[in-house]
């Protein structure tokens, strides 16, 4: 007769890497592991690096990663652009709301919707390329730039370097146009910082909604278990931005007061007229 099968025990890597993402007693316990999601859930960002150069063929491992990344379609309606000028970053920097990391961080990438590459080739061969004046190509271009771009994240953090995103490239979306010498209809989603990290800064893993607020079964409801999974955010969060030094202000004001109205949107509430002055038509 076969003797039942021992429960397995939880992996306490595991363990301990919820815990740090979610700060809960009752965060979940995987029982498999490995380093790959040891790397993912270490996540931070790092804005303070060590004045040196990336590693050799850093970049082009980065690039890889992200092609390597799903596509829709296979259209590939990215670029990167990777900057390195100091007087380029400065300037970029500025349209950026003055953050510092910009200039300071060895590599900066912007990473493009790009529907000239197809607008072009269309061109070239006499091919009719109206789709891509719907919003659905431009809408493909933003998710295709995404998804390439945390690809790079987990490359360049498994190789030992660091980066943040920099969402306020679409502040002045025109003026980082010009920057970039980006032709129509390319559109500078995000930014990113990369660099090795400064081992003296104290960068942390920042908490997120417990899996209550995120995970649905069948069909989404707002009830319970989403207030509940807001609430111990907004308190642990307040613990993170103590330990960061900074105002312990909470998530729910945080977050509530970045979608307050279009003031609080450092002019990204006129993307939709940025992006028609940048060729895209978004029928």
């Amino acid at each position: 007769m076969n003797k039942p099968l021992s429960p397995q025990p939880f992996d306490p890597r595991g363990a301990a890497a919820m815990f740090e993402r979610y700060r809960r007693d009752d965060s979940p316990k995987p029982k498999q592991w490995n380093d790959t999601l040891d790397l993912i859930l270490a996540h931070r960002s790092h804005r303070n690096f060590l004045p040196e150069p990336l590693p050799e063929g850093a970049l082009e491992i980065i690039v890889a990663a992200a092609q390597s990344a799903s596509t829709s379609s296979n259209l590939q309606v990215w670029s990167v652009v990777a900057v390195q000028d100091e007087a380029r970053k400065t300037r970029l920097a500025d349209l950026a709301g003055g953050q510092k990391h910009v200039h300071h961080a060895p590599l900066f990438l912007v990473w493009l919707c790009d529907l000239a590459r197809l607008e072009n080739l269309g061109r070239e061969k006499g091919r009719d390329g109206a789709g891509l004046s719907y919003f659905e190509l431009f809408l493909t271009g933003v998710v295709d730039a995404a998804l390439a771009a945390q690809n790079a994240v987990s490359a360049l953090e498994s190789i030992g370097l660091g980066c943040c995103y920099i969402g306020a490239m679409r502040n002045k979306p025109e003026e980082v146009a010009k920057e970039l010498n980006l032709p129509p209809n390319v559109f500078a989603v995000f930014g990113m910082v990369v660099g090795v990290p400064d081992p003296a800064a104290n960068a942390a893993v920042k908490p997120r909604l417990g899996q209550g607020a995120v995970l649905h079964h069948e069909q989404y409801e707002w009830g319970d278990a989403q207030r509940e999974a807001i609430e111990t955010l907004d308190e642990k969060f307040k613990e993170f931005q103590k330990e960061q030094g900074l105002p312990d202000q909470g998530w729910i004001r945080q977050a509530l007061s970045r979608v307050r109205g279009p003031e609080a949107l450092s002019g990204r509430d006129r993307i939709r007229e940025a992006l028609n002055a940048l060729g895209f038509a978004l029928k």
